[in-house]
């Protein structure tokens, strides 16, 4: 499976940006998506996770309420919609398949990862 991750760029604090993660596989339909971001100088951390048909979704404490996850099965994508982004949302967010929902918060259950796409918020 490849995953290509776009959407990134500068936006000033309170403003919104939506990513865009396209995988490469037939199946994308059974796989679970997630959205992780990995600041300077720190760990990759969990965003958000959303299961194959849409029924389960998480996000992080500091995500609920400002982001969204969604799929669209039909073309083979995961969205993240990031509003009121805050300088701390800085990082470089990466897409991640795996066949499962248990675990979907730590990153060595993924199999496989996008290359990543840079978020910059300037306050």
């Amino acid at each position: 499976v490849q995953l290509q991750a776009s959407g990134g760029g500068l936006v000033q604090a309170g403003g919104s940006l939506r990513l865009s993660c396209v995988a490469s596989a037939r199946a994308f339909g059974i796989y679970t998506m997630g959205w992780f971001r990995q600041a300077p100088g720190k760990e990759r951390d969990f965003v958000a996770a959303i299961n194959w048909s849409g029924s389960k979704i998480d996000y992080c404490d500091s995500a609920k309420g400002r982001f969204t996850i969604s799929r669209d099965n039909a073309k083979n994508t995961v969205y993240l919609r990031m509003n009121s982004l805050k300088p701390e949302d800085t990082a470089v967010y990466y897409c991640a398949a795996d066949y499962n929902w248990d675990f979907h918060n730590i990153t060595t259950t993924y199999d496989y990862w996008g290359q990543g796409t840079l978020v910059t918020v300037s306050s």
